[in-house]
């Protein structure tokens, strides 16, 4: 069976706590890529409509998303002290803060991106979410497919990524 792959590319910035001595600490962005891999519900309709479901349905939740509230957001671990500072400060801000439960690793956006597009894609049942590549630098990629969800035992690294909307946090 034929799979759908589409990618996008959007800017992020983010710091990782657990680590003191890790350059990482310091506030930094990167521009990522996020890919995904959709297998259709449906077969192909060959000789018809020559596809088993339109791409647009697919696409247009998940770009609207990456696009409204991803791009450009402050992905953080919800016991970093800059919460607090934007709560009483710049309160405005929380509605870009993208929230974990952890450190904001490209593994915790990975698991967190491919649980929202799960969500997306139970709207209408039309295609199941087969695989999510996150290229986070040139060098550096992080990937997992139905399989790696499967084992993450429930795991969420917010309610947010479960729900089928724009949300990146919980406030």
């Amino acid at each position: 069976m034929l799979s759908l792959e589409f990618n996008r590319r959007y800017s992020m910035a983010h710091r990782l706590l657990s680590d003191p001595s890790s350059k990482c600490r310091i506030p930094h962005g990167h521009d990522e890529y996020v890919f995904i891999r959709l297998r259709p519900a449906t077969r192909l309709d060959l000789g018809g409509s020559n596809m088993s479901a339109s791409f647009e349905r697919a696409k247009r939740a998940w770009h609207g998303w990456i696009d409204s509230a991803v791009d450009h957001a402050f992905q953080a671990n919800l016991a970093d002290p800059l919460i607090g500072f934007f709560r009483e400060h710049e309160p405005e801000t929380l509605a870009r803060v993208m929230t974990f439960d952890g450190d904001p690793t490209t593994e915790a956006l990975a698991i967190a991106m491919a649980l929202k597009a799960k969500a997306f894609l139970a709207i209408d049942g039309l295609f199941t979410l087969e695989s999510l590549r996150i290229q986070e630098t040139p060098t550096n990629a992080v990937g997992l497919d139905a399989t790696d969800m499967a084992g993450l035992a429930g795991w969420a690294p917010g309610q947010w990524c479960l729900r089928a909307d724009n949300s990146i946090n919980d406030f």
